[in-house]
């Protein structure tokens, strides 16, 4: 970041940011562009009106000042010259309290108004979901009005209204000013009116807003009562929200008509305020505290280093490489620079406005206020929302923001003990608190750079890989010899495969010749636990890494992905990889694993055929969302699952789903069962992978043999589809096609279970996935290497979705987690099928060296690969311990263990507990 974009981060984005979440929430409410925008004028206004009203009470101030000095000023001028005249208007200035530096109090609500005008125009110039939406007389709230038409020529109307409200504020408000006032405002009308005289309409439409709001407010300076008249006005609006959300609101949900309510009863509260001020006498001031600037800007640095700097910190640093871009680099240390700008910007510099402006009285509350509110920051953040799942890239949680009643009662009640307690310390120790403050922000920022040097020591070695990844991803396959592929998709669903035969059929001849296996188990429901096994064979089950207790899991874990392309490197094969799952333990795979075979070809591929564009997109929103995500994190669990607003944190982005952007969005918005809008960028950089691997592959005539080993996370990170289809889309609707279809998760009389959002994505990116590698085997076979080709489509673990309660044991555990999916398609098979013959994940190294590799050894312990392994009863690691930054000692983590016997996964009877919280079975 250069230093204007940081000086644009500080003082404008967090205007942009208050703009945006203001507009989508309206928008949320109401679904109408045109009226959101009306709830954002009105919302931003009422909220700087004191910023306003303060400026306008110092402008008032400093022209009766003036005026009071006029007379004495001109005498001077008149009177005296050159630098006697200097000291003595220096010496009258001084005797009257005037600085000349207080001619810039004249300039207070023009210095307010620019920031506040550059961030609507940033925001509502661009803005995708006003394009094309008629409002009222206007056509397109994204172009100019053009109201009136005279032949080919247009004339917009807006802003010579918008110049005409502007004029009569400007009329009214410098009655009796001295005349650069006036000159000063008008000038600034005209100037308003060229600027945005070929502005979109939605833009101009906010500005006119404005103005008539300046204009009211003006009107109401002039009125005997404004309080009251401001409060019947309110209680009126009130009234008609209420009658709006009983009577006329159509079809909300009970959330939204419960807040329109909500807001028409908290409209009545001015009206009550002015009827009762002066019967009940009730104050906040301290008589013992005036205030203390100090503790309110130590307060603000506080939290922007908290939410701009501590929380992103904690996130990048448990998994670093997991916000890098391979294709892309670029350092995630800049999330927290961007993320500690916005925060800086919110809580010193803005706040700080608020605070400077304000009256002594309301000053001392802000102290109050900044220092209650840093308690309750560090209670939400460091002892709730722990156990919210898996966080992605793009700051989305994979299960969502949910809590239970008794953990939002809990903390309610925590909070208010907080609120009460702190403030009773302020009272009392109040002196105590500026010094409080400072140990706090020291503590934090002595952990900030430690959490720094984390990071940086995890994605030191990305960019070199990033550098020898520059290459475009090919490998060979050859007509007149044999092709073996050992292709892994991420926790592809084993208890899918007879669905999805079932509602696609023609699938069948797409997957001829493959086996489909029914009867199939993993060594573990994560990826750090299945993935040895499947590339490395029996060798390398959990319980077999255990026993090597004197070797790190990385070194096993490293040598269970060399396995295979090594052995067949050394028969001659041309080998390639793509994407080697946690090579090295890393998130971004290590291919120097592989560099002391140079025969041996080496790719990452995930997200190799995403556009620039998209990467921008990915970038720019976790350079927002960290710091919205900062907030959720610190704020009472009640409102967390509104911030959070499914992942989106009311970006404006995914409103405009349905609409042609250049504007991608890198999360999905999920609504119910059937409809989402926005594109999920982890599914996104894999989805891309297996569309282009037609181009990725390249075929010759010649009889050598090749080996291919990949991996893809598509069905690792699921989006919801556009059905029939099964593709991506913007604005997903499947609710017809799902009404019709409905006994499509019916077969021979089993139910897939499809009640969750989670269940459905993860059925839709399943499908996606066979539908894309039926694709690419029609380019096989159409230059005929299909037939020489030994296909072997497997999966290292499977996923806890429950949807048949019959696969979960007595413990808990949900046998789902170890169904993996396998298919093997043999050279020259034509048949499809299914078997129910039991296997493992762990059979692939013997399925893809059977028949062509004689007596294979496993190059690095010269053990024979084989299946023998499987006659015996299978032991099964249950640990959810996945992070590899965490569980890389010599063995695994501590974990249950259960044996499955008799070589029939889905008999419950066959599963026995052998081990809880241990590294190994008991195998008696």
């Amino acid at each position: 970041m250069s230093f204007g974009a940081i000086l644009y981060s500080v003082l404008f984005k967090p205007l942009l940011l208050l703009f945006e979440v203001v507009y989508v929430f309206a928008y949320k409410i109401i679904g109408d562009p045109g009226l959101s925008i009306i709830v954002l004028s009105t919302a931003i206004n009422f909220l700087i009106l004191p910023l306003y009203k303060r400026a306008d009470a110092i402008q008032e101030e400093q022209r009766n000042l003036e005026a009071k000095l006029h007379k004495g000023v001109s005498h001077i001028k008149k009177t005296f010259r050159g630098d006697e005249k200097m000291m003595i208007l220096q010496t009258y200035y001084r005797q009257n309290g005037y600085k000349p530096t207080y001619v810039l109090r004249g300039a207070i609500s023009l210095l307010l108004e620019i920031p506040f005008f550059i961030a609507a125009y940033r925001f509502l110039s661009g803005l995708e979901l006003l394009k094309g939406v008629p409002f009222g007389p206007i056509a397109d709230l994204g172009a100019q009005d053009q109201l009136i038409r005279i032949g080919s020529l247009g004339i917009n109307i807006l802003p010579i209204i918008m110049t005409a409200v502007n004029l009569a504020t400007c009329i009214i408000f410098t009655k009796g000013a001295a005349p650069k006032t006036k000159i000063q405002l008008y000038a600034m009308a005209f100037f308003f009116l060229f600027f945005l005289y070929t502005a979109p309409s939605g833009l101009v439409f906010y500005w006119t807003l404005n103005n008539l709001f300046s204009l009211i407010k003006t009107i109401f300076y002039k009125l005997k009562n404004p309080g009251r008249v401001l409060g019947i006005l309110f209680s009126f609006a009130g009234v008609i929200l209420a009658f709006v959300a009983i009577f006329i609101y159509k079809n909300p949900s009970a959330v939204k008509k419960l807040f329109v309510l909500c807001c028409g009863i908290a409209f009545q509260i001015p009206l009550a305020y002015q009827i009762l001020k002066g019967k009940i006498r009730f104050s906040l001031k301290d008589k013992q505290y005036s205030y203390n600037s100090k503790i309110f800007f130590a307060g603000g640095v506080f939290l922007s280093v908290l939410t701009g700097i501590t929380i992103p910190s904690s996130v990048i640093k448990s998994s670093a490489q997991e916000f890098v871009n391979i294709n892309n680099y670029q350092n995630p240390i800049w999330f927290i620079v961007g993320s500690f700008c916005v925060a800086f910007g919110a809580f010193v510099v803005w706040f700080g406005v608020f605070y400077r402006l304000a009256k002594p009285a309301a000053k001392a509350l802000f102290d109050k206020g900044i220092w209650i509110i840093s308690g309750i920051a560090v209670e939400n953040f460091m002892l709730f929302g722990k156990k919210l799942g898996t966080l992605s890239s793009v700051l989305s949680f994979e299960t969502g923001v949910n809590f239970s009643g008794k953990e939002i009662l809990l903390n309610s009640l925590v909070v208010i003990i907080l609120i009460v307690s702190l403030y009773l310390i302020f009272r009392f120790l109040h002196k105590h608190i500026f010094k409080a403050l400072l140990v706090v922000i020291l503590a934090l920022s002595v952990m900030a750079p430690i959490d720094i040097i984390s990071i940086n020591s995890q994605v030191k070695d990305v960019k070199e890989t990033a550098e020898a990844n520059r290459e475009a991803p090919r490998f060979i396959m050859h007509k007149n010899g044999k092709n073996v592929i050992v292709l892994m998709l991420d926790r592809a669903m084993g208890e899918y495969l007879p669905y999805i035969f079932n509602e696609k059929p023609e699938l069948k001849e797409k997957f001829a010749g493959f086996t489909v296996y029914t009867n199939v188990i993993s060594f573990g429901g994560y990826t750090n636990f299945g993935v040895p096994a499947l590339f490395g064979g029996y060798e390398y089950t959990p319980l077999e890494m255990n026993k090597r207790s004197d070797e790190l899991l990385v070194s096993k874990h490293n040598e269970a992905l060399k396995v295979m392309p090594v052995l067949f490197n050394q028969n001659k094969f041309d080998v390639t990889v793509f994407d080697p799952p946690y090579a090295n333990y890393k998130w971004i795979p290590d291919l120097s694993i592989y560099d002391e075979y140079p025969d041996i070809n080496k790719y990452i591929t995930n997200g190799k055929f995403n556009s620039k564009d998209t990467y921008h997109q990915w970038y720019n929103n976790n350079m927002r969302n960290f710091f919205c995500y900062s907030i959720m994190k610190i704020s009472p669990v009640v409102f967390q699952k509104y911030i959070y607003n499914k992942g989106n944190y009311y970006s404006s982005n995914i409103q405009s789903g349905s609409k042609q952007s250049d504007k991608k969005t890198n999360v999905q918005v999920i609504d119910g069962l059937s409809k989402a809008k926005g594109l999920f960028s982890g599914f996104m950089d894999s989805y891309n992978v297996l569309d282009n691997m037609s181009n990725i592959t390249r075929i010759d005539d010649s009889s050598e043999n090749s080996f291919l080993l990949k991996a893809n996370k598509l069905t690792h990170d699921p989006m919801m589809l556009q059905l029939p289809d099964y593709i991506p889309s913007e604005n997903v609707d499947n609710t017809e096609y799902d009404a019709k279809h409905k006994d499509r998760f019916v077969v021979n009389g089993r139910t897939l279970a499809m009640e969750t959002e989670l269940q459905v994505i993860h059925y839709h990116t399943n499908m996606a996935a066979y539908l894309k590698l039926a694709e690419w085997f029609d380019y096989l076979r159409e230059n005929d290497v299909y037939d020489n080709t030994r296909i072997i489509l497997v999966a290292d673990h499977g996923r806890n979705l429950k949807h048949n309660k019959d696969f979960i044991l007595p413990d808990g555990t949900n046998r789902e987690l170890f169904y993996p999916m396998l298919m093997v398609k043999d050279f020259g098979d034509t048949e499809f099928k299914f078997s129910d013959e039991f296997m493992t994940n762990a059979d692939v190294p013997t399925l893809a060296t059977e028949g062509i590799i004689n007596n294979p050894k496993n190059p690095f312990t010269g053990k024979e690969i084989n299946s023998f392994s499987k006659s015996r009863p299978q032991y099964i690691l249950t640990s959810s311990k996945w992070n590899v930054n965490e569980n890389n000692g010599k063995t695994y983590l501590p974990g249950n263990w259960y044996r499955v016997s008799n070589g029939n996964m889905h008999d419950i009877n066959n599963w026995t507990k052998v081990g809880t919280k241990t590294t190994l079975p008991d195998m008696n």
